[in-house]
């Protein structure tokens, strides 16, 4: 741990990522003691410039409501579902992956044909399609982001198990009677594990990008307040209050852009070809 954690430290970009990481978890969890209220109150003028009122620095929206308090509340919404979301998408991908990988022959032709399946549809108007089906709440954003997000893992975890299902320890494993389940868990999931890791960690921008997008459609939780949902509702005055769009939109840049430097840096620490440099 000691040796990943120096050789994440020396990478500049991975360690500024990780910062502005920081930074944005602490306005997702300070959100309710700076702005107690209902972020979707009406409590200033509608279109106040940011900056010209102190009480709500970066001003109002057409409604009147304060873009500071619904950026800090979306902060934790946003993030929420990205990382539930990918959980989900993680849950499906390493099981299937895993059950192929492993056990190979019919059930892993089966699996990859479905995986497959999945490939061909194009994941953005899947979720479309989920989410106008299903009422658009966070469950079923979350879910649906999950559901059409599963299949690169599924392949990169078929990949790491098909390698390891040939390694003497494995082999050594099932000689002495050990069942496939116990064998998948403790020993082969732990070493595939690294790759897995970073390629969630990516997953958590992309799952933030496709809410943001569901929202700016209309098919976000009206009962939340999102990144994605401020966007939206700002994008029929975007050329009268840039700001309405702008601000949240550079919140969700500056999130994505460091979690894809602290998954590129988690990768490069984890990489044995990368140690010595």
């Amino acid at each position: 741990m000691k040796a990943f954690l120096a050789r994440f430290i020396r990478n500049v970009p991975a360690l500024a990522g990780a910062v502005v990481l920081l930074a944005i978890v602490v306005m997702a969890l300070t959100a309710p003691v700076l702005y107690p209220g209902d972020p979707w109150d009406m409590v200033a003028e509608p279109f106040l410039a940011p900056g010209a009122d102190a009480a709500h620095p970066l001003g109002s929206d057409m409604m009147g409501r304060d873009l500071a308090a619904g950026i800090f509340h979306g902060a934790r919404v946003s993030l929420v579902i990205g990382v539930v979301a990918t959980g989900v998408a993680l849950l499906l991908g390493v099981t299937i992956g895993a059950l192929a990988g492993y056990f190979g022959g019919w059930i892993d032709d089966v699996l990859m044909r479905l995986t497959e399946l999945f490939q061909t549809i194009p994941a953005f108007l899947f979720a479309i399609v989920l989410v106008a089906i299903f009422k658009p709440t966070v469950t079923t954003i979350v879910l649906a982001i999950g559901v059409v997000s599963w299949p690169p893992v599924a392949r990169l975890t078929r990949g790491e198990f098909l390698s390891l299902r040939s390694r003497e320890f494995v082999q050594a494993c099932i000689a002495m009677g050990m069942g496939d389940l116990r064998i998948i868990a403790l020993h082969c999931l732990p070493n595939a594990l690294a790759p897995i890791v970073v390629t969630g960690s990516l997953m958590v921008a992309m799952a933030i990008l496709t809410e943001a997008g569901l929202a700016f459609l209309g098919l976000g939780d009206p009962n939340v307040m999102s990144w994605g949902t401020i966007i939206g509702a700002g994008r029929e005055v975007l050329r009268t209050a840039w700001y309405v769009c702008a601000l949240p939109g550079l919140a969700i840049l500056l999130t994505v852009l460091a979690i894809n430097l602290v998954g590129e840096g988690v990768n490069d620490a984890l990489n044995p070809r990368l140690r010595n440099r």
